[in-house]
């Protein structure tokens, strides 16, 4: 039964178009019964997405977390972007290094894509360890789904 009431909450979500950022927080800060778990997906283009990306979930934990402390959550980076989360990028990228700790210290796992990124010749080992390498990102974003949790897509703030 508890599976049948947390699709009810998701579907409203994709009926209205609202699977996408602040739109959905606002959806899930105002239900008394979220699902099990947010998974946040970016796939971008922008070798620099992360710069705004890793900001916006923060944000988006922080304020689920006030109201449903016990709510599950990841991030899922699977685009250019991921590439910033390399090792040997961590100086050139020290803000979003330290954001994606933090997330991990609020037991948000953060994920990229190993299938994208050996595309480009970058192996998991070239990803620092608190960097979870997943398979597939498209695949561990489904996981999560089979599992319940609304998928919220962050998107590049209005410029």
């Amino acid at each position: 039964m508890p599976a049948i009431r947390h699709l009810l909450l998701i579907i409203p979500l994709l009926w209205a178009g609202l699977a996408h950022g602040s739109d959905a927080i606002a959806y899930l800060l105002n239900s008394d019964s979220p699902p099990p778990g947010v998974v946040f997906e970016v796939a971008e283009g922008d070798d620099d997405a992360l710069e705004w990306a890793i900001p916006q979930v923060r944000d988006y934990v922080t304020r689920l977390r006030a109201r449903h402390p016990q709510l599950e959550m990841a991030l899922v980076t699977h685009g250019k972007e991921q590439f910033a989360l390399q090792t040997k990028r961590q100086g050139e990228h020290a803000a979003i290094h330290q954001g994606v700790q933090s997330l991990l210290g609020d037991q948000v796992p953060v994920h990229v894509c190993g299938t994208h990124a050996g595309w480009y010749g970058v192996a998991e080992e070239d990803f620092p360890a608190y960097v979870d390498v997943a398979p597939a990102g498209p695949t561990q974003i489904h996981n999560y789904e089979e599992l319940g949790w609304a998928v919220i897509r962050v998107e590049a703030p209005e410029r």
